[in-house]
């Protein structure tokens, strides 16, 4: 499956130019910490059009990346203990032989910011408990089924907990969930004992894979919810207790786990709503806190959009440096091996019609906002937010246009001249502009995507990229 994703990636890399191509790409990640990204880029712009690296320009950068990151609501003394780091490093440490004193400066900040976050850590498939824990608002339900859909999904039984006791609303949430994924949830309505019904739940999913137990939330950190966890803890015995942060948190974020950490010891932590423009500085202070890692970050509001963390992947991605890996795996996802395959092969071969392009459309679609394209293949700044909704727009037209047409049409659309132009629009409910908009995008696509099967270097090149991750620093 691996193999097919590379070439449907590598295919779609070709099939347009910096902006048009982004159409027939497939979709992954996350666009991360929107506003402390584009301010660190901008100080890595500054390094790379300097003539020279010297003390005068590292003290320059160094004040912009503790405004970018004070900004962005990360934590005064992690801020000043990183930035003096990057300051101590770029005036002392020669470069390695090869790599120029401003890529080297470029790497100890990419280092340091990796620092921040910790080491990656894969949570095992096998048999175990979770406990989800953190304040009101945070996405702790969501996540729970989140959870319980990745795990499901790689082959494990997974049964849900409804220890939330306070929200009227928990339980009949949670239950959605479950019935919408599949997943069995225990819980008793009414019943004010937490660790009664976390009690009676683990009974009951004694013989399912993993168990996952959802928990109350506060407005604030009162001593009543601490005690309630405390002694939830102690009934749940959890071999995993994971804090969820909403990725705008902001400056309360250090206290919050501090204090669940030493309630129950957690273990992980999950930063939720990382779709959009968060600053999120407070939750990465979080880890600091707690010295437990990331291991999940959310990504939108669907039960898929929930990524595996890996610090390195992140951290290139927030600078623009792209992440052609985890492309891979969410194309991998995105398709079935036979279809993706299949899709593949026409694509390199040079075949390409209206059906593969609608298949890549949905494939793309399936997997969130087009925006985080933009940060797998580092054009994270190539269009404004007003552009990329435009795009956006006209590729659910194109779908549309698409559905209107006959299976004929959509196999040779040569033949789709005026009259069968404005049968379409009619049935889509589009202009005949629109659908020309279409079949003249379509040409492009079958244009770029000959030229491509045809260059072999070309394709060796962009099959190298994919093999070392697409990033080379």
């Amino acid at each position: 499956m691996k193999k097919a994703a590379k070439k449907l990636v590598s295919a779609a890399s070709a099939s347009n130019g910096k902006t048009n191509n982004l159409i027939s790409k497939t979709d992954s990640a996350v666009m991360v910490l929107d506003n402390l990204g584009k301010s660190i880029r901008n100080t890595l712009k500054k390094i790379a059009k300097a003539n020279t690296v010297d003390e005068k320009l590292v003290k320059g950068v160094v004040r912009d990346l503790q405004r970018a990151l004070l900004s962005a609501d990360v934590n005064v003394k992690l801020t000043l203990k990183l930035t003096k780091e990057v300051e101590r490093r770029a005036l002392e440490e020669e470069p390695p032989a090869g790599k120029s004193a401003r890529e080297h400066v470029i790497r100890i900040i990419y280092e340091e910011l990796v620092k921040i976050l910790g080491e990656k850590r894969e949570v095992p498939l096998k048999k175990h408990r979770i406990l989800m824990v953190g304040l009101y608002g945070q996405g702790k339900t969501t996540t729970s089924g989140k959870l319980a859909n990745y795990f499901q999904k790689r082959g494990l039984s997974v049964g849900l907990i409804a220890g939330d006791v306070h929200r009227p609303a928990a339980y009949d949430q949670l239950k959605q969930i479950g019935e919408q994924l599949g997943v069995q949830v225990y819980g008793r309505p009414g019943e004010k004992k937490a660790a009664k019904i976390v009690r009676e739940g683990l009974e009951e999913f004694r013989n399912m894979d993993v168990v996952i137990i959802d928990t109350s939330g506060r407005h604030s950190l009162e001593d009543d919810l601490i005690k309630e966890i405390k002694l939830v803890g102690k009934v749940a015995n959890a071999d995993e207790v994971f804090l969820v942060l909403d990725a705008a948190v902001g400056q309360q974020a250090g206290p919050q786990a501090k204090a669940f950490h030493d309630a129950v010891g957690v273990t992980g932590v999950i930063i939720t709503k990382l779709d959009g423009s968060a600053k999120g500085g407070g939750a990465l202070s979080a880890v600091a806190e707690t010295g437990a890692p990331i291991v999940f970050i959310g990504t939108g509001e669907h039960m898929e959009d929930l990524e595996k963390f890996d610090p390195d992947r992140f951290i290139s991605r927030l600078l623009g440096m792209g992440d052609i890996q985890s492309l891979m795996e969410t194309a991998s996802e995105a398709m079935d091996e036979e279809k993706a395959e299949e899709l593949a092969r026409r694509m390199m071969s040079g075949k390409f019609n209206l059906i593969d392009m609608y298949d890549q459309m949905e494939a793309m679609t399936k997997m969130g906002p087009l925006k985080k394209v933009f940060s797998m293949l580092g054009l994270v700044d190539a269009m404004s937010d007003e552009q990329v909704e435009d795009l956006q727009k006209k590729l659910r037209s194109f779908h549309i246009i698409m559905d209107s047409m006959t299976r004929e049409e959509l196999e040779n659309p040569k033949i789709i001249k005026s009259s069968r132009i404005k049968r379409v629009a009619r049935g889509s409910g589009r202009s005949p502009d629109e659908v020309r908009a279409l079949l003249k995008h379509y040409n492009r696509s079958k244009k770029a995507i000959k030229g491509f099967s045809g260059n072999r270097k070309m394709q060796r090149q962009l099959m190298k990229q994919l093999e070392s991750g697409g990033l080379d620093l």
